[in-house]
């Protein structure tokens, strides 16, 4: 036994030691640096990729990560691509997000049908967006396009939109068996919110900036979105009780309404998407600490687990965009994105390979976590250093060629439909049926015994 400790603490010693010497090293006005760097972590987070594997998924990431967050981690390399002209995993880009479309071409994939919720779809819908709005090449002819994509699970999505409840709002899941459907949260109806404005920005088609509107009005009446001096976003509301907020904020919230008022700003032209997106901005300053990116609902207590570790990565994505739709917003964007930037890289000195990426940021090195998360995030605030060096979004009438259908997504089947509203009188007549059956197998089996 004492030997074997001293092993293991031997072992833990020289992989410190080599962290410490082969650490990710960040010089911000050095693109040849920020290039090694990104390339760095980068390949730490595609190391948990396991589609090219032997029976494994294409698209999907190891355990535990679930697929909504295998949406997200796809969305960080196309930014990766996008930043930093890197093209080493476009290819895997193509096939994952191609592979993961679903029989009906709007990310409800048969192996995820049963258990997806409106916010893990809505995720890789947002991806899709990105491509469009990036220019990433088209997809082979006779596969859905990007912008098809995006509008299929927008279009889903707002099917799904509950207005016995609560007076609207969509719930957490899709279908009522899954732990959740009481629920209305925020990144679900933040989703929807989001891709509706990136669609109206797009396309040009103003009945998506109505939808945005509808959700935006929908989150702020029942005080999901505060009404003080401060704009935060809080984390939904139970159907059992629509006024009770639940009052978590994470990160990813306010960056999904940072962003998509920046974006109906920046195409509407209307002050008053211009003065939320302000708004959002200043309350924003509540996730840094001395201008350093953190998740404040759960860091402190080191209680975040392994999806909200992950979260920073979106809100860094959203930050990136918002600066480059909102001129008023770049100074203090890129002052929190730069710096968190610099702390994120000094976090990035762990692991055998000695640039494994932790979740704080402005502890002194790597603070012994890891994952998939913590490289998503760690990518997404280096590249987005360069969010003002790219042009802002492409529209279909300024470079963008993605090609769609606004009707992509709405023909009938059984992930699109209305939820369904189960009553107790619902529940007493499927009772009876129940019981009316089970009887009459019962009679048949003595029937034939006798």
């Amino acid at each position: 036994m004492v030997s074997l400790q001293f092993s293991s603490a031997l072992l833990w010693t020289t992989l410190f030691l080599t962290s410490k010497v082969t650490a990710v090293e960040l010089d911000l006005d050095s693109f040849e640096s920020l290039e090694n760097a990104t390339s760095l972590v980068a390949y730490g987070m595609m190391d948990y990729y396991t589609g090219d594997q032997y029976g494994k998924t294409i698209g999907m990431f190891s355990d535990p990560y679930y697929w909504w967050e295998a949406g997200g981690a796809w969305g960080c390399i196309l930014d990766y691509w996008y930043y930093m002209d890197n093209d080493t995993y476009n290819d895997k880009f193509m096939a994952a997000m191609l592979h993961q479309t679903g029989d009906n071409h709007d990310y409800i994939p048969l192996n995820q049908s049963t258990t997806e919720g409106n916010d893990d779809q809505a995720f890789w819908g947002i991806a899709a967006m990105t491509a469009a709005e990036r220019n990433f090449t088209n997809p082979p002819e006779g596969s859905p396009q990007w912008l098809y994509l995006a509008q299929a699970v927008f279009n889903t999505m707002a099917l799904r939109w509950d207005a016995d409840t609560c007076g609207g709002g969509l719930r957490w899941q899709i279908f009522v068996w899954n732990s959740g459907y009481d629920y209305k949260n925020s990144v679900s109806n933040g989703a929807l919110f989001h891709m509706a404005a990136r669609l109206a920005r797009y396309t040009g088609n103003s009945s998506y900036t109505d939808w945005a509107e509808k959700v935006y009005d929908w989150m702020w009446d029942v005080n999901v979105i505060s009404h003080g001096d401060y704009m935060f976003v809080y984390d939904g509301v139970s159907v059992n009780n629509c006024s009770q907020v639940t009052p978590y904020q994470w990160t990813y919230n306010q960056g999904l309404l940072l962003a998509g008022c920046a974006y109906l700003y920046n195409f509407t032209g209307n002050d008053t998407w211009h003065q939320r997106t302000l708004k959002l901005l200043n309350s924003s300053s509540v996730f840094f600490n001395n201008s350093i990116l953190y998740e404040a609902a759960c860091q402190p207590r080191d209680t975040c687990n392994t999806d909200q570790r992950s979260f920073k990565a979106y809100f860094s994505r959203f930050l990136g965009a918002t600066a480059q739709l909102v001129p008023e917003s770049r100074k203090q964007i890129m002052e929190w994105i730069n710096t968190s930037a610099v702390g994120a890289a000094q976090a990035c000195s762990g692991g055998t390979d000695g640039h494994t990426c932790g979740t704080n940021w402005f502890a002194d090195g790597w603070d012994g976590k890891y994952g998939l998360g913590e490289q998503m995030a760690a990518l997404e605030i280096m590249v987005n250093t360069r969010a003002l060096h790219k042009p802002a979004p492409y529209t279909a009438q300024d470079g963008g060629s993605s090609q769609g259908d606004g009707a992509a997504g709405t023909e009938a089947h059984a992930t699109n439909l209305n939820p369904l509203n189960i009553t107790a009188g619902s529940r007493a007549a499927a009772g009876i049926i129940t019981a009316v059956i089970g009887i009459s197998i019962v009679a048949c089996a003595l029937w034939l015994v006798f």
